[in-house]
């Protein structure tokens, strides 16, 4: 008796399992970075293709033929890097997961994983905002290569990087809400009906403040959080174009994480214990 209560195993504190789902958070992340970099030609194409030619036609073809003028680039510029961290985070969230929940098991080995079912969820996000940042500061050299060089203000760099972790974290996490959301049969309308209005009422082509005359279609671009992004970005890399408030940007950037996280998270959990 003495020998079996000695041999006995205690079971890990709050502190243990902490430190365990810490430590597999980390390596399924890993896991992830990794695969990206075997599967990096797809991912580059990925990410790439759809935003360089925006940059080509707008930035260089129409200014070219003098349908915009030449100082259109400063508008176009910073809000086609926030639409490419913003959509890049929410593509390579929601597609997955879509994926994961249909007909691949991976999705039930991160379930049987050492941490709570939200964490997965929370590495979901973490995930795709990742993949979103790559995307958003690949997209700054190939819009130096393509509109033949950048002005923008060095000293507003600093927060231009927080405002697009803030605009790819809100775009993972909308990924999150519609990955869980939409069933797989339905994935077509689901980038069809939601992935072209984002791009086109995220003021990424125009200053928010530009509107002034079209106010039904300024408000409607209000409720899109990627406006926020490309907004933000204008107020620190080029204060010279007409754009929203700083104060203004960084705290809808934040609610809208928190907001569409605890939704994805939410619907997250529904659908793993379905």
């Amino acid at each position: 008796m003495s020998g079996s209560a000695g041999g006995a195993v205690a079971a890990p504190g709050p502190a243990g399992r902490h430190r365990v789902a810490a430590r597999t958070f980390l390596a399924v992340l890993w896991r992830d970075v990794f695969v990206t970099g075997r599967e990096l030609p797809s991912f580059l194409a990925q990410v790439l293709i759809q935003p360089f030619f925006l940059l080509f036609i707008f930035g260089k073809v129409l200014a070219d033929l003098g349908y915009v003028q030449g100082d259109y680039v400063q508008v176009l510029l910073p809000g086609i890097v926030a639409l490419n961290g913003f959509l890049g985070a929410f593509q390579n969230t929601a597609l997955p997961l879509v994926l994961d929940f249909s007909f691949s098991k991976e999705i039930e080995d991160r379930l049987l994983a050492p941490m709570p079912v939200a964490l997965v969820a929370v590495e979901k996000i973490v995930f795709g905002a990742l993949r979103g940042l790559v995307a958003a500061l690949l997209m700054i050299p190939v819009g130096a290569l393509v509109l033949g060089g950048i002005s923008w203000r060095t000293s507003g760099l600093p927060v231009a990087v927080v405002v697009l972790v803030l605009g790819a974290l809100a775009g993972a996490s909308l990924g999150l809400v519609m990955g869980t959301a939409v069933p797989p049969r339905r994935i077509n309308v689901l980038f069809a009906v939601v992935l072209t209005p984002l791009i086109f009422t995220g003021a990424t082509q125009f200053p928010w403040p530009s509107l002034e005359r079209l106010p039904w279609f300024q408000w409607i671009c209000v409720l899109n959080p990627l406006t926020y992004a490309s907004e933000g970005m204008r107020a620190e890399l080029a204060p010279e174009v007409p754009h929203m408030p700083l104060a203004v940007c960084l705290p809808v950037l934040v609610l809208s994480c928190l907001l569409f996280g605890a939704l994805g998270v939410a619907g997250f959990r529904r659908r793993a214990l379905d």
